[in-house]
């Protein structure tokens, strides 16, 4: 494994790269509240099976920064990727996979949606697309999403100001079933959230999404066409936690309407909503052998 800052127009990324050099790239965008290390138990068997991986710190996570202290602190998925685009053009990286999980799932979408060229299979873990357009959530999913809620708020957002790791802790202890982590993962990834734009990029994202504030203005032809596409044609992976507590099975069971490729939805028992991290052997053996090249 190697860790890179990798320059891009907007940021400074953080990046680890790992695999084979001349290996097919899959790019691993990972979700909230959590960080670029939800893919360390699931990295050997992706580079055993001779796949290159090239896993980022979104923006508002770990080591990547702003290049400008003036730039819009924004994380609508649109936006995220984009600088997934930055970031595999200056690695010169022409085609990959891409995975994501949670925030990653809908970015990697939307990278498919924008460059429908350069992505040649897509998993997603957790949480479905948003093509089409996201409806208002039915009274149980919207209950299950309080949070979003409660972020759109101005108390909210100050309380989530006050006590940002706190607020995550409660999705980790609620997401998943009982005992799934320890404190001391907990602290280490809590670090990652330590970044002084993490609570800007949070409350942005969740506040795009239902209308409060405005995407990037950068990225809203992508948000748009996004909402305007109903299905993609690539070969698709879906992760599902049998007992994901803000994304539960029924929530994904139309997935397949999203898709006119192929499409395999994999539901894990006994998982929650970080499959990476419950059950990383279980999810890499699959993914492993969907990047596989032919």
């Amino acid at each position: 494994m190697q860790d890179l800052i990798v320059e891009t127009q907007l940021l400074n990324v953080a990046v680890r790269v790992g695999g084979l050099e001349r290996g097919p790239v899959a790019l691993l965008l990972h979700g909230w509240p959590d960080d670029v290390s939800t893919w360390d138990d699931v990295l050997p068997m992706l580079h055993a099976a001779g796949i290159r991986t090239v896993a980022p710190s979104l923006r508002g996570f770990g080591h990547t920064r702003f290049r400008d202290a003036s730039f819009p602190r924004t994380g609508n998925s649109a936006v995220l990727a984009l600088d997934s685009i930055a970031l595999i053009d200056a690695l010169d990286i022409q085609h990959c996979s891409v995975v994501g999980h949670d925030w990653g799932s809908n970015a990697a979408e939307a990278m498919v949606v924008g460059w429908p060229d350069r992505v040649q299979r897509l998993a997603l873990l957790s949480t479905p697309p948003r093509l089409g357009g996201m409806p208002t959530s039915p009274f149980r999913q919207a209950q299950r999403q309080w949070y979003h809620w409660f972020m759109a708020t101005a108390r909210g957002a100050e309380a989530v100001r006050a006590d940002p790791k706190g607020f995550a802790r409660v999705m980790w202890e609620n997401w998943a079933p009982d005992g799934w982590f320890d404190d001391a993962t907990f602290e280490a990834v809590a670090r990652s959230w330590e970044h002084p734009d993490w609570v800007d990029v949070t409350l942005h994202s969740y506040r795009a999404r239902w209308n409060e504030v405005d995407p990037d203005e950068s990225s809203i032809w992508l948000e748009e066409k996004v909402k305007a596409t109903k299905t993609l044609p690539l070969p698709t992976l879906y992760f599902q936690g049998a007992l994901d507590g803000v994304n539960p099975p029924s929530v994904s069971e139309g997935i397949s309407d999203k898709f006119t490729g192929p499409i395999e939805r994999i539901v894990l028992r006994g998982v929650g909503h970080f499959p990476t991290r419950e059950a990383p052997r279980e999810v890499g053996t699959r993914l492993a052998t969907f990047l596989r090249p032919d």
